[in-house]
């Protein structure tokens, strides 16, 4: 029986999912966390810290310790992971059986910001800690057949980056990371409202307004809803409804430069394994990937089969913990780093 408890963490810039080995995902909440301003104790973590965001007190600060997928407050984050690690681990375990952890980071980041998770992650109380780039840790979680000499591609579409990798015989071949995801998606909302009937909203509200009527394709039929915010001109509380057709419209740009980036990663890939991924198709995983029509946009501009993978929000995470369990294999292909 293994005594060390042996996690992966999903650390991403809108969620944190947990992987514990033996269990599965263990744990799935937002990347939020409530603190006090004087004290800079904190209130809370997860859940409870997103439903204040934009309702908090002016003693109370509850904000996104991540940015773009890297960390952006280091204390925070460092809270952050403490409060994981109990949550997922036990509230004290001594030195000798301190957990192992595996942590995906964005494909574009530099070795600066790759220490960072790594002490961050050591501090909070794991024993050893590892990072794993996030396409690796997707097409795995995915399920596509990485080890095999053929080319796999896969597009990770998270909160603040867009990771696109060519894989083949258990290594990166060819990646590019683009910040931009799902947050730049709510902030063009939240643009387009304001401009276009003087109404402010808030960042939860752009997101349901995503989930519920965004699209990146033509939809039959068109989506409507209501949305509520702050009338900017009279500063009273005011209602409109919009259309899914001026959703698509607001997403236009983020959703193009994902597309252009991919298209950008294909014309760089390798005839052999290009020949590949026209036989296989494009994975699509992560948040962004379950936007409307997404897969069918990509494969319209690429005459390349995209399939969104099956739970694609939980593909990271669960690829994290797989690659645990054959984590001397993943090391040799270079893809964790333990520094």
């Amino acid at each position: 029986m293994r005594l060390v408890p042996e996690i992966g963490i999903d650390l991403g810039t809108s969620n944190i999912l947990v992987y514990r080995r033996g269990k599965g995902i263990v744990l799935n909440e937002p990347t939020v966390v409530a603190m006090s301003v004087q004290s800079k104790k904190v209130l809370a973590v997860g859940n409870e810290a997103r439903e204040m965001l934009g309702r908090t007190p002016g003693n109370i600060a509850a904000i996104r310790p991540l940015k773009d997928g890297v960390i952006a407050d280091y204390t925070t984050t460092l809270k952050m992971l403490e409060y994981i690690l109990v949550k997922t681990c036990g509230h004290r375990f001594p030195l000798a059986l301190r957990p192992t952890a595996l942590v995906c980071v964005p494909s574009g980041v530099t070795n600066v910001e790759r220490r960072a998770v790594i002490q961050a992650t050591r501090e909070a109380g794991a024993g050893l800690a590892m990072t794993i780039e996030e396409p690796m840790a997707a097409a795995i979680g995915a399920g596509l057949p990485i080890s095999t000499p053929g080319g796999n591609m896969v597009a990770d579409i998270g909160g603040g980056t867009t990771d696109i990798a060519v894989i083949s015989l258990g290594g990166i071949v060819l990646s590019q990371s683009l910040r931009i995801g799902g947050n730049k998606m709510d902030e063009a909302i939240i643009r387009h409202i304001r401009n276009a009937y003087n109404l402010m909203i808030g960042d939860p509200t752009a997101e349901e307004i995503k989930i519920k009527i965004g699209s990146a394709f033509a939809l039959e039929p068109e989506l409507r809803m209501e949305i509520r915010g702050r009338d900017m001109v009279a500063g009273l509380p005011k209602s409109v409804e919009v259309t899914s057709e001026e959703i698509r419209e607001a997403l236009r740009e983020p959703v193009r430069l994902i597309v252009e980036k991919l298209c950008a990663v294909l014309e760089d890939t390798p005839p052999e394994l290009a020949s590949d991924v026209i036989e296989r198709g494009i994975t699509l995983t992560g948040g962004g990937a379950l936007l409307r029509g997404f897969d069918q946009l990509l494969s319209s501009e690429t005459d390349i089969p995209v399939r969104v993978a099956d739970n694609a929000m939980h593909c990271v995470a669960v690829g994290t913990g797989r690659a645990l369990e054959h984590l001397d294999a993943i090391r040799m292909s270079g893809a964790v780093t333990t520094i």
